[in-house]
């Protein structure tokens, strides 16, 4: 961030391969041991349909780990992207952070910051998340290098601030947001109160739910997902 209001370029990036603060939406605690890529982006802010940029970088992202991986992945708003089995709930792979900042070069800069489980040790993890992520060390014999990820990640983003760039762009953007979200036909909960059935996504990235009698929009909140029984 600090690059970013002195004028650094789109494409610049910071990568790290451990941290000791990491923050996550609503200014959770986001976990960072080794093993794991932690990078951010420095993008110009789309001038138009901001709100679709953390879907979009994610939406791309799930489909570069799908391409490189064959992991079968999801993206669940407003910005984890999923690991999908039949027998395992639902489990995180990567999750995406976006702080905007005044820049002298760019206007107004989007810091996009990423997360990726690369390789876990399970055996540090707080017994509460163990179930609860998952790791690309899975899916590939051997696990892919860093450095490897981080080329996947740094593309995603750049696609998707080249996507919302133009109209046929966010179009695509939309689709794609669409095709892959997590939890269509699911009840859930915003902020620990049920709040209806998830429905899509709106042309801002917002997401759609319906109740009994009515269709809402939900633009910020702690969204839950009810899993199948």
């Amino acid at each position: 961030m600090e690059l970013a209001r002195e004028g650094a370029r789109q494409g610049t990036r910071v990568v790290a391969r451990h941290q000791t603060g990491g923050r996550g939406r609503l200014d959770r605690t986001w976990l960072s041991p080794s093993g794991g890529l932690y990078c951010s982006v420095v993008l110009s802010r789309p001038r138009e349909h901001p709100g679709m940029l953390p879907l979009t970088v994610g939406a791309r992202l799930a489909v570069g780990f799908r391409t490189a991986y064959a992991v079968p992945v999801a993206l669940k708003w407003p910005n984890d992207v999923l690991v999908l089995e039949d027998d395992h709930a639902p489990r995180k792979l990567s999750g995406i952070l976006i702080d905007e900042v005044a820049s002298p070069t760019l206007g107004h800069a989007a810091v996009v910051g990423v997360g990726v489980n690369v390789r876990l040790d399970r055996a540090t993890l707080p017994a509460h998340l163990a179930g609860r992520v998952a790791a690309l060390d899975e899916f590939v014999t051997p696990p892919p290098r860093l450095e490897e990820v981080e080329r996947i990640v740094v593309s995603s983003a750049m696609e998707a601030a080249e996507w919302l760039s133009s109209g046929a762009g966010i179009r695509r953007a939309r689709t794609l947001c669409r095709q892959l979200l997590y939890g269509v036909g699911r009840s859930v909960t915003v902020d620990g109160r049920p709040s209806g059935t998830i429905a899509s996504l709106g042309d801002e990235g917002e997401l759609l739910v319906t109740t009994g009698t009515d269709r809402v929009s939900i633009w910020a909140g702690d969204v839950r997902v009810e899993e199948a029984r």
